[in-house]
């Protein structure tokens, strides 16, 4: 008769133990996909806010208004006025139709990520404080000025170039 060899009960409780300390340590990593997600889409959005920052300036100093307070630009060299972008020193302005021409991206305008509307991006525009925060559609909410999930976006002003915060703490 022949003896028949196997993986004894230790050698097989040993591996599960093994294999658990490794799910241990490697879980968190996995769990925390959508936020890393979150946090670098933010970072892109604020590329794409600086590349269009970029081009718009391009395009006021080719028109002499890079100086001015507040006028609008012609971004495709048309008399349509559908594709001018409200700039202030020659950047983008903090409204929601100076970023979308600029960039050429859609907004619901709204006062959280959870507000209504069916665009990836969620805007508020803030006249009185001339900033403009923006969320990713289902982001977490806010809860603190230090804990969030968005973008700040504050127009140039004389001397003093734009300025984009993002809070990523909260994602």
């Amino acid at each position: 008769m022949k003896r028949q060899q196997g993986f004894t009960l230790i050698e097989l409780v040993v591996v599960i133990i093994i294999l658990g300390i490794l799910a241990v340590t490697a879980a968190p990593k996995f769990i925390n996909l959508q936020s890393d997600a979150r946090a670098s889409t933010l970072q892109g959005l604020k590329a794409s806010i600086q590349g269009a920052n970029s081009l718009v300036y391009s395009k006021a100093a080719l028109a002499g208004v890079e100086k001015t307070a507040v006028t609008t630009v012609d971004i495709a060299g048309t008399t349509d006025t559908g594709d001018d972008v409200g700039i202030r020193y020659g950047y983008m302005d903090a409204t929601l139709a100076a970023l979308e021409a600029g960039m050429d991206i859609q907004f619901d305008a709204g006062n959280s990520p959870t507000a209504s509307g069916t665009n990836e991006w969620i805007i508020l525009a803030d006249g009185a404080n001339n900033t403009a925060t923006i969320w990713q559609r289902g982001a977490p909410a806010d809860t603190s000025s230090t804990v969030s999930c968005k973008l700040v976006y504050e127009p140039a002003e004389d001397g003093v170039l734009p300025t984009i915060t993002v809070t990523d703490t909260g994602c």
